[in-house]
């Protein structure tokens, strides 16, 4: 779209892209044969696609939909209780220092998209402390992925979604229940690192694991940190406490995790025509009205 040559149109869009827009549509419309092959075309694309994230073999961080993965050649069935995997950062945890702003670093998790940047992560637990609520932020996509439309996105400025859990009285410290996709499944805070001084933690790692008869059929990890930018040595530190926290075989080796794309924070809010024009439809108030919807809807 934005790299299509000649004159621009209201300054949003080539007048090329539109011509072939005409064109495509024409083709779509009145060829029999050209939509057969398109249909084709689109089918094939789509269980390659899939096909390699159930083999293990697309995007290990962001896309891997094997079941049972194969970690160095053994494979590693189910998923595991939580004390295998808690560390003893974890003794005396306090949830009410977990709650607050969190900036994501690296994850696996094929529910998370690698194109989206800046991923923040806001906890607050219910006034009833029965509950807890994640208010996750996200901008896309990154400037590195889409470098000709980045900031051309409705989302460029960021939308909010949001993750709702609850706290069993009957779990260790450390654990939170998590909704989502229609399950409930655990939320393991594995392993904590606390400011020296004052004893608040400034970073995280947390782990989902769900399974079903056996076989796991999905995991999630998170690197999060209270900075959003951290140093290569310090997410090494992070991938060596997870490498100890037995995390490895669940995709939490440096190979396995996608890495998190940042604006800088100082960077100002993104303002152009196609901004302009997202706004001038409402779009932005749509996200917002979509935001309170569903934090309501979860309270």
């Amino acid at each position: 779209l934005h790299g299509s040559p000649g004159p621009m149109v209201l300054d949003l869009v080539p007048a090329s892209f539109l011509m072939a827009n005409i064109l495509f549509i024409g083709l779509t419309a009145f060829s029999k044969e050209f939509r057969n092959a398109l249909n084709v075309a689109a089918l094939s694309a789509f269980l390659t696609y899939v096909g390699a994230g159930l083999d293990g073999q697309a995007g290990l961080g962001d896309f891997n939909l094997q079941l049972n993965d194969s970690y160095q050649g053994q494979v590693v069935k189910g998923c595991p209780a939580y004390e295998d995997v808690r560390q003893p950062s974890m003794n005396d945890f306090d949830l009410d220092k977990y709650q607050g702003k969190w900036y994501e670093q690296k994850f696996h998790d094929w529910t998370q998209f690698k194109e989206v940047y800046d991923t923040t992560l806001d906890i607050k637990l219910t006034p009833d402390r029965l509950g807890w609520i994640d208010d996750f932020g996200v901008k896309g996509p990154a400037p590195d992925s889409a470098k000709l439309s980045w900031d051309k996105s409705p989302v460029a400025n960021g939308a909010h979604y949001f993750l709702f859990g609850r706290v069993d009285a009957n779990d260790p410290p450390g654990i939170l229940r998590e909704k989502g996709f229609g399950v409930e499944f655990p939320d393991y805070i594995v392993d904590v690192k606390k400011d020296p001084t004052t004893g608040e933690y400034t970073e995280a790692i947390q782990f989902q694991c769900l399974e079903r008869g056996g076989v796991r059929v999905f995991e999630g990890i998170n690197f999060m940190s209270r900075n959003p930018v951290m140093t290569e040595e310090e997410l090494t530190a992070m991938h060596q406490r997870a490498k100890a926290a037995g995390m490895y075989p669940y995709g939490a080796a440096p190979e396995q995790m996608h890495t998190v794309a940042r604006r800088g924070v100082d960077e100002p809010q993104i303002d152009n025509n196609w901004q302009q024009m997202w706004h001038a439809i409402g779009v932005d108030r749509l996200l917002e009205l979509l935001t309170e919807s569903i934090e309501d809807g979860g309270r």
